[in-house]
């Protein structure tokens, strides 16, 4: 049997409609997985692509930070019929000097990167030991899990903790057959890093550091992903795997 196949399994990807989660969905989906993508807005795009591979999609509009884990769980499994599978995609940025950072940017920034993956880790845990099985839960941390930035105070200190919680959460979950690892991107061309690529002077920083010497782009997770969700990675607990051009290498 092919190890990468996900064949039989369901996959909920947060922040599916587009960018780096529209990927990921696709890419699981080409490895045989259904898929339950939750987003704030509707993921059309993302639909037809996964229907046109003859996978099952399954789209629930929710605002992390603001909607409950359990309801979100809950539409998913009664929608789905299971879960198996757990992308904690979903993510956002604000930028400002750290002397000049508000409170309302700092928890906007933590209640979406890191209190909603824990509470949707947790919800699609407990459904994975009520029935019994394992599963794989993938958290998308970032190179800034590894390092400090600039301007982004609430964004590193969530992808820290991101980085810290998968830890935490494979140690206590392996015992149930539950593998919870991280993917930590590098400098992707997203929403996210537009103001970035718009500025000439970063722009030429950051590419000047990058061995690959381009920009990722969310293809690049597609191996990644399927990796980590797969029985090829059984024995993969709490690990934290760079797909960065080579970033953190320099």
């Amino acid at each position: 049997m092919n190890p990468f196949s996900l064949s039989g399994n369901v996959a909920m990807v947060t922040g599916c409609n587009k960018g780096l989660g529209q990927a990921m969905a696709i890419a699981l989906a080409n490895a045989g997985a259904d898929v339950v993508g939750v987003s704030r807005s509707e993921a059309d795009e993302t639909r037809q692509a996964i229907e046109a591979q003859g996978q099952r999609f399954h789209g629930i509009h929710a605002e992390l930070g603001n909607d409950a884990p359990s309801d979100i769980v809950a539409q998913a499994v009664n929608q789905a019929g299971q879960l198996d599978i757990l992308i904690n995609n979903a993510g956002t940025i604000r930028r400002a000097p750290a002397l000049e950072f508000t409170e309302d940017d700092w928890d906007a920034v933590i209640d979406v990167n890191l209190k909603a993956a824990f509470f949707l880790s947790q919800q699609v845990a407990r459904h994975l030991v009520e029935r019994q099985r394992g599963g794989k839960i993938v958290n998308i941390a970032s190179v800034l899990s590894f390092q400090g930035g600039i301007r982004v105070p609430s964004y590193t200190s969530s992808k820290s903790g991101i980085l810290g919680l998968t830890r935490l959460l494979a140690n206590e979950w392996a015992p149930y057959g539950i593998n919870v690892n991280a993917i930590a991107p590098g400098y992707m061309a997203t929403d996210n890093t537009q103001a970035l690529r718009d500025d000439p002077d970063r722009s030429a920083d950051i590419l000047g550091r990058i061995p690959a010497g381009r920009w990722g782009t969310p293809d690049d997770l597609a191996g990644a992903v399927i990796f980590l969700c797969s029985n090829a990675a059984n024995y993969v607990h709490g690990h934290a795997l760079a797909v960065d051009g080579g970033w953190l290498a320099r």
